[in-house]
């Protein structure tokens, strides 16, 4: 029986005379970075007239798209009031349960809600070094609130990744983009707050808390440093602006639990606030309208996401649109290559740039997110965003450096502190998951989880919901009714998670270690296995039905071409 094989664009494909068409293997790496194919006319045929219009075809595409990164920039601060509005006196109360807060885990997840609440890991910072140099918090208590701040700021990264869920394959590279980022936090946060924990009895002080303090010593200038130009702010301010306006000390206020502030709106009030007279700069949709904090949050939620969804969605056609070709190709292997002769220097590089691009625009949040789209159509590769983000959460550290230099002589040695342990916290992460090579866990992880949201889509607003907000609520909620019962519940279910990794490991590189029955998990019912039935409940859903068409239409169409190459190879050979 004769064979026939060759190669498509979508995989291995072989045929024999005696069966149909088998797809022995697939060679298509959805990570790899995307070569699009250049089928517009050459320049050299083209004529005078075409080429100009061929040139003001790319700058108007060009202006279209900053146009479309301001709106989405914008967007993005509106989102941030619109959740600051909807739940800004929520978050300031959380802050006043310092008795909550003496517990480090509970700390931990209060630092997580607190900025998934308010979407800004530079407010709920700046809270935090503020209630430091009140006294209100010690450093001590202040350092796990700051690690889940860390935690808390990578969740806008994830939302924009949604904009791109009808493209599988985008959605893949988008979703493991902005996921890499909360990896790298949830792990580095694992290890410190681990050695936090246990470094505290035996040393009577943390890593962290030490570190920082030898630090601080080291440093006699307390004079008042400036906060220097947000370049970034003075853009998409004006615009921001004319639709709401914040009052920046109302929530300093209520997490101060100053009486002051108590009855007072988020939202400046032209000619005076309940405190004090606050001028507005000009006029705004949201002034004086009568309507609740939260009302307006809520209107303002949906205006800020309509605008990110459609900035997005129009900025991905417009960059598929200009990013392709031989130029676009060289600029995508410059962007992913690597050094002739010390390879290894490019991640550094990346590291210099994402932190001096965080630095200007003085917002890590702008800077990944805006990377997103990149992602999604596959011009930055997960292994080049890694040191970008990783850069970027060091420039992010600068926002609350300042903040800190800024303080009173007397608060200066504390407000210091707490910055520079949000400083040590991204360098020590960047040690531990970046120079060994095989420690990049994150990169590996990232990919695990956009291979499963991309087959599973609503997995994905699970990880969002449930990393983000469940779980930092619910050990919240078990903090409350006593230590003794957040133990209970916490402790069997993380020697639980343990005891599964560690059997996934031995599964994994070596099987023969472990018991037969314990080599696979086949032995377990299926949903204890597998998203498979969940994915069967959630397939009746009309918007997740969706998603599943459209991939079954993808693949057929996929198989179709399959068969053409077949069929053509047939006939080569048979010639």
């Amino acid at each position: 029986m004769e064979t026939i094989s060759g190669k498509t664009s979508y995989g291995t494909i072989s045929s024999s005379s005696g069966a149909g068409p088998i797809v022995e293997s697939c060679d298509v790496d959805p990570w790899a970075i995307v070569d699009l194919v250049d089928d517009s006319e050459k320049w050299t045929d083209m004529s005078t007239k075409e080429k100009v219009l061929h040139l003001l075809g790319i700058g108007l595409k060009i202006l279209g798209a900053i146009a479309l990164l301001y709106f989405f920039i914008c967007s993005l601060d509106l989102l941030a009031n619109a959740f600051r509005l909807s739940s800004g006196k929520t978050a300031g109360k959380i802050f006043q349960q310092s008795e909550l807060m003496q517990n480090p885990a509970v700390g931990l997840m209060i630092g997580i809600l607190v900025t998934v609440l308010v979407l800004s890991s530079s407010t709920s910072t700046s809270i935090i070094v503020n209630m430091v140099g009140a006294n209100v918090l010690t450093v001590g208590m202040a350092i796990p609130i700051i690690m889940g701040a860390n935690i808390g700021t990578s969740v806008t990264n994830l939302i924009v990744s949604f904009a791109e869920i009808a493209n599988k394959n985008e959605f893949r590279r988008a979703f493991a983009g902005a996921a890499v980022d909360d990896i790298f936090n949830w792990i580095t946060v694992f290890v410190l707050f681990t050695v936090e924990i246990v470094c505290q009895p035996i040393f009577g002080i943390g890593y962290l808390e030490c570190i920082s303090g030898i630090l601080v010593r080291n440093i006699y200038n307390s004079s008042s440093i400036g906060n220097g130009i947000n370049i970034l702010k003075a853009i998409t301010d004006p615009a921001v602006d004319l639709i709401v306006q914040l009052d920046p000390n109302v929530l300093k206020g209520w997490a101060s639990d100053d009486p002051m502030y108590e009855n007072s709106s988020l939202i400046q009030q032209c000619g005076g606030n309940i405190t004090d007279p606050v001028p507005c700069s000009g006029i705004f949709v949201f002034e004086n309208t009568g309507m609740k904090d939260w009302t307006s949050g809520l209107i303002i939620l949906a205006i800020s996401l309509t605008i990110l969804c459609g900035s997005l969605v129009c900025l991905v056609k417009i960059l598929h649109s200009v990013m392709k070709g031989h130029i676009a190709n060289v600029v995508k292997h410059v962007i992913n290559g690597e050094i002739p002769y010390v390879p290894w220097l490019a991640g550094y590089i990346a590291m210099l740039v994402g932190a001096g691009m965080t630095f200007v625009v003085r917002s890590s949040l702008v800077f990944t997110s805006a990377l997103d789209p990149l992602i999604g159509v596959g011009f930055i590769s997960i292994e080049r965003v890694y040191p970008l983000t990783l850069g970027s959460n060091i420039g992010a550290t600068t926002t609350a450096l300042l903040a800190a230099f800024a303080a009173s002589p007397d608060a200066l040695h504390d407000t210091l502190q707490i910055a520079l342990v949000h400083l040590l916290f991204n360098v020590t992460g960047i040690l531990l998951f970046y120079p060994i090579p095989f420690m990049r866990i994150p990169i590996p992880m990232a990919k695990f989880m956009g291979d499963v949201t991309a087959k599973y889509r609503w997995f994905s607003v699970l990880c969002l919901v449930g990393l983000f907000l469940l779980l930092p609520a619910t050990v919240l909620g078990l903090s409350i009714a006593g230590t003794a019962t957040l133990k209970c519940a916490g402790i069997p279910l993380l020697i639980v998670l343990i005891v599964i990794v560690v059997i996934n490991i031995f599964q994994r590189y070596c099987p023969s270690c472990l018991p037969t029955i314990m080599r696979n998990w086949s032995w377990l019912p299926e949903f204890c296995r597998s998203l498979e039935p969940y994915d069967r409940q959630f397939a009746k859903c009309a918007c997740c039905k969706r998603f599943i068409d459209e991939d079954v239409k993808t693949n057929n169409i996929d198989f179709v071409d399959l068969k053409a190459s077949i069929a053509l190879l047939t006939e080569v050979k048979s010639e």
